[in-house]
């Protein structure tokens, strides 16, 4: 077992994805855009909510009216963020065991700072000592400054550390931060993506992270 856990947080510990969309396609509607399906959705997610809503308008949108549609989403899904968002079925009890064997959990995510910092009080109180999402000072994933700095203030080191996420930017974000990952398969990605973007272990199940590693 590893001592510390750095994890991602849109689909890996939370389901997400139906707010995300409601939130991204309210913003599209009140701007007389097209919605986009779940599926869409899903693939345009894990480089934070910026380039989320640059691939969800229309091609060719400029980027001052891209701009009103961010703001849109970003009001709104602070609002909705929590309506139908969920943890995935056994991470809140993987999460609790983790840390009653004395492990370091954090959270590092490209959602917006605020919104991370809601989601973790809301569903992990007890069990993610550290969230860290997007903000100006610090760059987003897959650069790894916000692993290095939730690394920082857990006052551990890489010794012993490992990156739990489910998309190509965490297997990037791993591998910049010198960490091995562990790519979960309950999340955005399939397996067979995750495989071509270099992925060498798998979790098919949250009690994996506790039982295979």
């Amino acid at each position: 077992m590893y001592k510390t856990y750095i994890f991602d947080l849109d689909g890996t510990l939370l389901n997400t994805l139906n707010d995300l969309a409601s939130s991204t396609n309210y913003a599209l509607q009140q701007m007389g855009m097209p919605v986009r399906s779940i599926d869409e959705v899903r693939q345009f997610v894990g480089n934070g909510v910026r380039v989320l809503i640059e691939k969800a308008v229309p091609k060719g949108t400029p980027m001052d009216v891209t701009e009103q549609v961010l703001g849109i989403f970003r009001k709104h899904y602070l609002e909705h963020g929590l309506d139908t968002t969920q943890p995935y079925p056994g991470i809140t009890d993987v999460l609790r065991r983790l840390k009653e064997n004395g492990c370091n959990l954090a959270v590092v995510s490209n959602k917006f700072y605020a919104a991370t910092q809601e989601l973790c009080r809301t569903f992990f109180p007890d069990t993610i000592e550290i969230a860290i999402g997007e903000r100006e000072d610090i760059r987003r994933k897959p650069a790894p400054d916000t692993v290095e700095e939730a690394l920082r203030q857990l006052g551990v080191g890489k010794e012993g550390a490992v990156y739990v996420g489910d998309s190509e930017v965490d297997l990037m974000t791993a591998r910049n931060s010198g960490l091995p990952c562990i790519s979960v398969l309950w999340g955005f990605r399939e397996r067979s993506f995750l495989e071509s973007n270099g992925a060498t272990m798998y979790a098919k199940t949250p009690q994996e992270l506790i039982d295979s590693f």
